[in-house]
Order: C-alpha cells, then sequence, then structure tokens
C-alpha cells in the first residue's frame, strides 16, 4: 500500500499569544456585545496558548482590501510552500536520501484561505527544478477536512500508478480572510480559533523502495480512505462570499454533529476491513476545537490519552484548517511506531463532511 515517507512543517513568522489575541477581540467586539467578558472566555476554554501568523498584530488593527489580502495570501504561499516543499524532500528525520524535485509525478496542492489563478503549486514550479511535466492537482474549498483529502487523493494516484512518488501541499493562512468589521460571534469565535499553517507530505507508491529512503524503522502505509458528505448540512461550515472577502460560517453545533454523526460512520469504515475501534493504536485527528476533540472521544468511546499529540498541536498553534493534520501526522512518525500499529486518521470539514484514512505503520 502506498506510504508517507515525509512530512514538513513551517511556522509563520509572527507568534500571538491567546492573552494579546484576547485583547484584541475585546477592544475590537466591546461595543457589540453586552457580555463580552462572558464571551472572551472562549480564548483559555479553548487551551490555545499560542497561535503563528503571516502578519503582526497591528496589521489587523487596519482595514484592507480582499485585494490586499488575497496579494499578501499569494506571496506568503508561495513563499512558505516552497520552503515546506523543500523541507519535505530533504528530510533529515525521515529520508535516508534527498528526493530530486523531477522524480515528483504529482503536486496535490489544498487551500482554502486564498484565490490564486494560476494556482500557488505552478508559481512554486518556476522557483524548484520540477520536471514540467508533474500533474498538478489544487483543491480548493475543502476547509478542514482538505488535508486528509489531499492524502486520500494521493493514496488514490499512488495506487494507479505504484512507481509514482507525490506530494501533498497544505497552505492556510486564515489570519488573511480575517473580516475586521464582521462583529458576528462566529467571527468571535473565529479569531480565538483560527491560525496559519504551512505543511508538506511525500507519499509513495508500491513499487517505490521505501527501504531504500526511509529512515525509520516502520512509516504509516495508507490501507483506506473513506468520504462523506452529510445531507442537508451546508450551513454548518465554510466561507459567505461577500464584496470585501470570505466571511466565516462556524456553527455552534459542531460538537454535538460530532457526537452523533461520526461513530455510525467510523464504525462502518472499519468494519469493512474488519477492524474494531479498540484496535486503534494511533488517532491522527485533526484538532478542530477543544470541544471537537472531546466530542471525538465520547462518540468513539476512546480514552482521553488518544488526543494527546492532537491537543498539544491545538495548544500550540490553534486551528490551522487543512494544514493541522499533518503537524499532527509528523508527530506520530517520529515517534518509534512499532510495525503492524494501525493508526485512524480524521477531519470534518465544509460541506458537512468528513475524511477517514486508515493507516497501518509497516
Amino acid at each position: 500500500m502506498p506510504a508517507i515517507l515525509s512530512v514538513s512543517e513551517v511556522i509563520p513568522p509572527f507568534e500571538i499569544t491567546q492573552d494579546q489575541a484576547s485583547m484584541f477581540a475585546k477592544e475590537l467586539f466591546a461595543d457589540s456585545f453586552k457580555d463580552i467578558e462572558r464571551l472572551l472566555k472562549a480564548f483559555q476554554n479553548g487551551q490555545i496558548e499560542k497561535r503563528h501568523f503571516v502578519k503582526n498584530i497591528e496589521w489587523f488593527k487596519e482595514n484592507h482590501s480582499f485585494e490586499e489580502k488575497n496579494r499578501a495570501y499569494i506571496e506568503s504561499a508561495v513563499k512558505l510552500g516552497k520552503e515546506a516543499i523543500v523541507k519535505s524532500l530533504n528530510n533529515d528525520n525521515f529520508l535516508k536520501e534527498n528526493i530530486p524535485y523531477e522524480e515528483i509525478d504529482a503536486i496535490f496542492f489544498i487551500s482554502s484561505t486564498g484565490i490564486s489563478t494560476p494556482s500557488i503549486e505552478a508559481r512554486i514550479m518556476n522557483q524548484l527544478p520540477f520536471n514540467p511535466h508533474t500533474k498538478r492537482v489544487p483543491v480548493w474549498g475543502l476547509g478542514c477536512a482538505g488535508g486528509a483529502v489531499g492524502l486520500s487523493r494521493a493514496f488514490e494516484y499512488c495506487l494507479a500508478f505504484p512507481k509514482a512518488k507525490v506530494i501533498v501541499l497544505s497552505v492556510e493562512l486564515c489570519s488573511l480572510t480575517f473580516q475586521k468589521n464582521d462583529l458576528s460571534k462566529s467571527n468571535l469565535i473565529g479569531t480565538s480559533l483560527f491560525a496559519d499553517g504551512i505543511a508538506c507530505a511525500l507519499v509513495c507508491g508500491d513499487d517505490v523502495n521505501v527501504e531504500e529512503l526511509s529512515k525509520k524503522a516502520a512509516s504509516p502505509s495508507i490501507i483506506a480512505t473513506q468520504s462523506t458528505l452529510m445531507p442537508d448540512s451546508l450551513d454548518v461550515m465554510g466561507w459567505e462570499m461577500r464584496n470585501t472577502g470570505l466571511f466565516v460560517v462556524f456553527s455552534r453545533d459542531i460538537p454535538q454533529i460530532v457526537e452523533g454523526w461520526l461513530k455510525p460512520n467510523v464504525k462502518d469504515f472499519l468494519a469493512e476491513h474488519k477492524i474494531e475501534l479498540e484496535q486503534i493504536d494511533c488517532f491522527i485527528a485533526h484538532p478542530g476545537g477543544k470541544k471537537v476533540l472531546d466530542a471525538y472521544v465520547k462518540a468513539l468511546d476512546f480514552p482521553s490519552s488518544m488526543n494527546e499529540i492532537s491537543l498539544e498541536v491545538l495548544k500550540q498553534y490553534g486551528n490551522m484548517s487543512s494544514a493541522t493534520i499533518f503537524y499532527v501526522l509528523k508527530r506520530f512518525m517520529e515517534m518509534d511506531i512499532p510495525k503492524n500499529a494501525i493508526g485512524l486518521g480524521t477531519a470534518l470539514g465544509p460541506g458537512f463532511s468528513s475524511e477517514l484514512l486508515l493507516l497501518r505503520w509497516n
């Protein structure tokens, strides 16, 4: 089965603590909510300690046009996305040797936080010596589920082309979608949660000699994937497009939806492969928020310890939309996971939808 051999992450340059973000939000939203102090508890209750952004906090106190924000998205996405690719293919933690750019058969580019045509991976290909025949697959609009979806589509590509080496690049600059004049509760919660993140994964097909490339005794192979769309749930999560840009749609019901909908979805997926929930060794969950992680535990009857790595990523980086699951996966891959350990990857996104991956360390 196709294997994930390397994952890299790039940390944006500006670190903002949650206390700083809370003070910023209080200044912005105080006149809109009489119970502002109660609402600001979301900044502490979410257990996020700090986040990283491509602009400093003063930048967000000013008005910026959609054009200006999107230009900043393209500039940062190209610069930091390029860095993530270089780190993934020249990764001393995971690889015995560097992977030449010319050997990459396809690039799956994942994002939902900016718009670019030509797409970001095309712009990066003009700066790195990729083969000009490399397939480009930009995927937009899957939000927090996008990273897991990118791995799923890379898996399917490598099944079709077993000699292939494929990269999945995720660039999410959530901060650049911030709407200073949107004084809604959704925007307040989004201000407490979302951050910028960039990551890249290398996936290889069965005919690639993994033992020659991988430093790790065992690497996660993707056994199966499942995409699921919940009917009539378009208003749960996503963007509302307006003249000034992207306005966040973020339902308070997401944790309840997870509790009621996810378990049968997961159990049916695992049953197809004759695996029980109790056999899962590694839970690679996109940390959509503390309440979402708690809902995973409740829905799947997992011990809270299964969420430790996802929660730590949330604490240190916040919700970076599609990129976040790569940060979680990277930390699992840095550990000495024993051979034949089973992993479950999961992420939720607009639609409302879920993406599941079944992994085995081989």
